[in-house]
């Protein structure tokens, strides 16, 4: 043991004596090369951690038993084939089951009687008005028809040309002035905006 220890000493002794040209400038001015941290002393211990680790082994793979695994997993997948997919619900064409409770009814509140006989006696007033406005109305009108026949009747008495004249419709009567949308061809490139709204979509997995 102690002739290995001697002849490491030597070599590495031998090495340490052969300083390169290079590393001229690390040495002293006795010519030895100073103490630093990238040279260490010959006679300091040194150390380094045990590699013990070895490399993994692979898992023996039984054939049988994979074959199994596949075969299960094929199984499983006819099953979900067999079973037809699940349609999603869209909500907006079913009615919620709280609006299709028939016993749940709004009463009319209850009003004294006094109430009900003003709102009665108001009701026939009311309707009496608009009858008589009615018939005020269509008389109005009426006498307006036969007051306008009576005049393109003598007027056809002096004049045919005047009658036919009368019966065409006047623009000029009731002005109206109307500028709709240009037709115009729409935007290639152009988005139009889809605006504020919350997303309320319900998301089903299956």
């Amino acid at each position: 043991m102690s002739m290995a220890v001697s002849r490491a000493l030597c070599r590495v002794l031998s090495r340490q004596s052969a300083v390169p040209t290079n590393v001229s400038s690390l040495m002293g001015v006795d010519g030895h090369v100073s103490q630093g941290p990238w040279f260490a002393s010959v006679l300091t211990l040194k150390t380094s951690a045990p590699l013990r680790a070895e490399p993994k082994k692979k898992k023996k793979v039984d054939p049988r038993r994979e074959q199994m695994v596949r075969e299960r997993l094929k199984k499983k997948l006819k099953k979900l084939e067999r079973v037809p997919p699940e349609l999603i619900p869209i909500e907006d064409f079913t009615t919620p089951a709280k609006y299709m409770d028939e016993t749940r009814v709004r009463g009319a509140p209850q009003l004294p009687f006094e109430e009900s006989e003003r709102r009665a006696l108001l009701l026939k007033e009311w309707s009496r008005y608009k009858q008589t406005q009615h018939r005020a109305e269509m008389e109005a009108v009426g006498l307006a028809v036969e007051a306008q026949r009576e005049a393109l009747e003598e007027l056809r008495l002096e004049s045919e040309e005047l009658y036919q004249a009368a019966l065409r419709p006047d623009p000029l009567l009731f002005p109206f002035n109307h500028q709709g949308p240009s037709y115009t061809p729409p935007k290639a490139q152009y988005e139009a905006p889809e605006g504020k709204y919350n997303n309320i979509t319900k998301v089903y997995t299956q």
